[in-house]
């Protein structure tokens, strides 16, 4: 019993420092915001195969990355998620360079309601009376914003579809997330280094050409990239599911903070409202699945 608490406990303290992180991520590409994001991202594919690679080789992990690196049918599921968790990621970059944390924000708070759609259309997961309300609270906020703001929140809707369905796609392929992450920057690596190259062509490379400080955040962008993962990776395993579900909320919740208190982006009532909206279809599916993970079966109260 004590061994399951301390499990549990270093499950919390993992998914608490993961998705603490997810959430201060607007605070390193702000740093980086005067470079372009086609580089910040090719500095992040690239420093990410650099230190995946040696985290799999000083744990050991070597073998079963070259098992996964062998399987054609894998490698053809992996390109996939990476092209997806690609365009996820250039998106983050563009829009906290160009001031649109919030929408950011908005756009995993999304994420869970998105992923609950995803699985009844692709998976055909049968969707319960409070799960279509969260769903229509979602969808009533972002029709708001498109009707009576005359703007259709797209960073938040591009954010939370690709990384609603790369995580659809990566909760189906049997691969553990150290090797999944280095084979998809493997597979995007070739990319982003002649992207690289091409700017070397041009003269517009920032990379140690501008300030040591600047190219060492670009060379951080493999850590700010895996890090997070690993403690995820330790944290879920140790987690339940409702737990670890939970927990998410801190990553938008620090970034709604990080851009309305520390980056002064404006809140306006109306747009307010739209996020009300999507809180209250958070709440409403958060509380159903904690209901329906503690109810008791009907099951266990009958009398033998």
């Amino acid at each position: 019993m004590q061994t399951d608490t301390q499990n549990s406990n270093k499950g919390i303290l993992f998914a608490l420092s993961a998705y603490g992180m997810w959430g201060l991520f607007p605070i390193y590409f702000k740093s980086v915001a005067s470079v372009s994001p086609f580089e910040v991202l090719s500095h992040r594919i690239i420093w990410s195969v650099i230190f995946m690679a040696l985290f799999i080789a000083a744990s050991g992990r070597w073998q079963e990355l070259m098992r996964n690196i062998r399987q054609k049918r894998l490698l053809l599921n992996l390109t996939v998620s990476a092209i997806l968790i690609s365009i996820n990621w250039v998106v983050f970059i563009w829009s906290v360079g160009q001031g649109h944390i919030l929408d950011t924000s908005m756009g995993y708070f999304i994420n869970p309601l998105v992923s609950l759609l995803l699985g009844m259309v692709i998976l055909g997961e049968r969707l319960r009376i409070i799960q279509w309300l969260a769903v229509l609270m979602a969808v009533a906020g972002v029709a708001y914003q498109l009707i009576l703001l005359g703007s259709l929140p797209w960073v938040a809707l591009v954010l939370a579809c690709s990384f609603g369905t790369y995580g659809l796609l990566r909760k189906q392929i049997v691969v553990d997330p150290f090797s999944g992450l280095l084979i998809e920057t493997l597979i995007l690596s070739p990319f982003a280094l002649l992207y690289l190259f091409w700017l070397t062509q041009h003269n517009e490379l920032v990379f140690l050409s501008e300030s040591v400080q600047m190219s060492g955040l670009l060379v951080a962008a493999g850590i700010v990239t895996s890090v997070p993962l690993i403690c995820f990776a330790a944290g879920a395993r140790r987690l339940t599911l409702t737990i670890n579900g939970l927990l998410m909320y801190i990553t938008p919740s620090l970034t709604f903070i990080l851009a309305v208190v520390v980056y002064d982006e404006p809140l306006h009532p109306d747009r307010l409202v739209t996020f009300a909206l999507i809180w209250t279809g958070l709440i409403l599916f958060t509380a159903e699945g904690v209901w329906q993970s503690t109810k008791i079966p009907l099951k266990a109260l009958k009398i033998r």
